[in-house]
């Protein structure tokens, strides 16, 4: 298991916990704060927990090394979690919405005031945990993580529509009773457009989608500062849970020997492995130079 997988494994633990302990609280004080908005917002946070640990057990299984049946390994597994955890992010959005609607056409009470203390406090923690997820999964370039990431975000944001809405029917009044009933149908639409952004990026690691500018130009240019290397052609990278595997083509003088040609390619493989420890594996093509266009 690299550092990256075990990093990443770590932020899970910490995102399962957080969730958790959220969770208990929202549901205490949406309860005993007749706010149905809190009680959404813990809806949400549960089916954190269990996205959470469904994140954990991809990156743990995405991580097991190749074997006969899987060559390349099992990363592909990270992008499918990717989808189970933006399917939960749908069905919350759609309880949120449901019961929200139903909250709005029924008469209740003016949730609490010191239900927006809680609120606060609960923006504030779960901004923290986007940021310290979302940096770990762009250092670990987890597909699953940035979605656990997301999960925080949107949680912040259902919290931040509550805390509105809440204050808008303590301020305003009678009348305005299930103003925090507006807000949580708000944030599960928020919560609906965040799955898909989540999605996007995971279908295209699935079907191998062209998203690596930045590392092909890298490969080329460590590859065409190896000695005997003319020129790179085709580099096609692919991602596989949180490592990449690379297909590039070089050009050698066409005069050499296969071996001294094999040997190149051998020293072009060294240098991007050592230079770029999260590509795990590269499939290189030797052509003559007299032969390119």
């Amino acid at each position: 298991m690299n550092l990256n997988t075990r990093e990443a494994i770590k932020t899970s633990y910490l995102s399962i916990a957080g969730n958790l302990l959220l969770a208990i609280i929202k549901a205490l004080t949406g309860i005993f704060g007749n706010s149905y908005a809190l009680i959404a917002d813990a809806i949400e946070s549960t089916t954190d927990v269990f996205s959470s640990t469904l994140v954990l057990l991809g990156l743990k299984y995405s991580s097991k090394p190749p074997d006969e049946n899987h060559p390349y390994g099992h990363g592909k597994a990270e992008p499918l979690i990717t989808f189970l955890v933006v399917g939960f992010l749908v069905v919350s959005a759609t309880v949120i919405a449901f019961e929200s609607v139903k909250h709005i056409r029924t008469p209740h009470q003016t949730p609490e005031p010191f239900t927006l203390i809680v609120l606060a406090v609960i923006i504030i923690i779960k901004e923290y945990f986007y940021r310290v997820v979302s940096k770990k999964s762009k250092e670990t370039k987890s597909s699953s993580l940035k979605a656990d990431a997301w999960h925080h975000r949107s949680d912040a944001i259902t919290s931040l529509m509550a805390f509105i809405g809440i204050s808008i029917a303590i301020v305003m009044g009678e009348g305005y009773e299930n103003a925090d009933d507006w807000a949580a149908l708000f944030a599960a639409g928020f919560i609906l457009y965040n799955a898909y952004l989540i999605l996007r990026p995971a279908l295209g690691e699935v079907m191998d989608e062209h998203m690596y500018d930045d590392m092909i130009s890298d490969i080329r240019k460590i590859s065409e500062a190896v000695p005997g290397v003319v020129e790179t052609e085709k580099c096609y990278v692919r991602k596989t849970g949180m490592t990449f595997l690379v297909d590039l083509h070089i050009a050698v003088d066409a005069e050499i020997s296969v071996k001294e040609g094999h040997e190149i390619a051998h020293l072009v493989k060294s240098q991007i492995l050592e230079t770029l420890p999260e590509i795990v594996d590269v499939l290189i093509h030797v052509e003559p130079d007299d032969e390119l266009g």
